[in-house]
């Protein structure tokens, strides 16, 4: 034992404690679907991967777009040429061309209603990686941020396992589909004074993981208002911008800052990632834009810690520098996801199975509070192992996400061709109507 002991002291707090979060039921799943994956002909019993959002229901329009433009590689005959300027050292800033780029197409997502500043667009490794470096910059080891709730299950991660910080639930309720509201936050804000916890901030995901919904720009509003009145960050991670589906308009804190009267922008901040709205996150491409200087300042020193390859800002600037391409793209990835959506919730409803609304994202909420033995979180973890081991569906526990509610679960559906999505549907509705695990898959 004083050996053992002796071992532990050897290494740093962070290395030897679980604040990275990967004993959550949210990361249990991905292991249950790596030994023993859904193959649609090799292995039609395995797993079904539906606790990943990923997008990967455009990747036919990126392909052809690079066979028809080879130069954006430094790997191809046809853009060699570029191989030595961007192989060469490149600093922190990032190449011209994709800061250009990247800042043209994020106010493009945004409907082109704002603009935004290439000087003020620092790189990170992926979004990960620009959650750590906003909680870096702002927050300090026991200072906290308010995080609606239910919120993505690695921001426990992100947001503070290294930088110490912590998180602040706001919870939010079924009552209303889980809507925020001021009430909510101020609550939540004044019982963490009463703790005596300092509040740094307050992080809003918009839109939202897990629900998949919008906020609408009037509770925008008030929430700016309310950072303001309390002389408190606001960072928005808006890494789901291009992903709405419906003719409902995504709405950036960047247009409501403009609308707040006594705005002070060196609260603002704001996260992106083309994980998401390009579904490239294997290109970890991940984006502080702040409007504080000084926060700018340092997060472009702490990126050294994460860069973007430079062969891929060379790649990236191209595609998205290409406007008839990435118009295309956004209208058909649109369409797409609003197909795949009404597809497995109109099966759902054959099967009384709800869920909450949405309007972007690649995954919904889904309710089955009606499955539970109890209303409790253990019957809650109880029912999804029935689901995961017996109907072979790695979907996602509220209980990750620190949901106020058990019994409800966050569905991803972007990450798998039609056929799966088919096979997947059909063993959720074979599930629901017996009550209870099969111990074989439905085909």
């Amino acid at each position: 034992m004083a050996v053992e002991n002796r071992k532990q002291q050897l290494l740093s707090r962070i290395a030897t404690n679980d604040g990275h979060g990967e004993n959550s039921p949210y990361f249990h799943g991905w292991d249950a679907y790596e030994k023993n994956r859904f193959h649609p002909t090799q292995n039609r019993n395995g797993v079904i991967q539906m606790g990943l959002a990923e997008n990967q229901l455009c990747f036919d329009l990126i392909e052809k777009w690079i066979k028809e433009n080879p130069k954006a590689s430094i790997c191809t005959p046809e853009g060699v040429n570029e191989f030595k300027e961007i192989a060469i050292f490149q600093d922190y800033h990032g190449l011209k061309a994709f800061r250009e780029a990247v800042a043209k197409f994020m106010g493009k997502v945004r409907g082109n209603r704002v603009t935004f500043d290439p000087n003020r667009i620092v790189m990170s490794g992926g979004a990960t990686g620009a959650n750590e470096t906003i909680m870096f910059c702002l927050a300090d080891p026991g200072d906290a941020f308010l995080v609606p709730s239910p919120y993505y299950p690695a921001f426990d991660r992100d947001l503070g396992w290294r930088t110490r910080a912590q998180i602040v639930p706001v919870n939010c309720s079924s009552s209303n589909d889980f809507q925020l509201t001021r009430a909510a936050v101020e609550e939540a804000y004044e019982k963490a004074l009463e703790s005596n916890i300092n509040v740094k901030g307050l992080l809003l995901t918009n839109p939202s993981n897990p629900l998949g919904t919008t906020l609408e720009r009037e509770t925008l509003k008030a929430l700016v208002t309310f950072v303001n009145e309390k002389n408190i960050h606001l960072v928005c991670d808006e890494i789901y911008s291009a992903t709405t589906f419906t003719p409902s308009r995504f709405v950036s804190v960047a247009e409501v800052m403009q609308e707040v009267e006594h705005c002070n922008p060196d609260l603002i901040h704001i996260i992106y990632s083309l994980s998401k709205d390009l579904g490239l996150p294997g290109f970890r491409v991940g984006i502080v834009y702040s409007y504080n200087d000084a926060v700018v300042s340092c997060a472009r020193k702490m990126s050294s810690f994460g860069l973007v390859s430079s062969q891929s800002q060379h790649f990236l600037a191209a595609l998205l520098s290409d406007e008839e391409f990435i118009d295309n793209f956004l209208s058909e990835s649109s369409k797409r996801l609003a197909k795949r959506y009404r597809f497995l919730t109109e099966g759902l409803k054959k099967v009384r199975v709800s869920y909450v609304e949405s309007d972007a994202g690649l995954f919904f909420w889904m309710d089955l509070r009606r499955l539970l033995m109890e209303q409790t979180f253990d019957a809650e973890l109880e029912l999804w192992r029935v689901i995961v081991d017996d109907v072979k569906l790695n979907v996602s526990p509220g209980y990750s996400f620190h949901v106020s509610e058990p019994g409800w679960f966050r569905v991803c559906f972007a990450n798998m061709d039609d056929e799966t999505v088919k096979v997947a549907l059909n063993r959720i509705q074979a599930f629901v109507q017996t009550g209870n695990g099969t111990t074989e898959a439905s085909p």
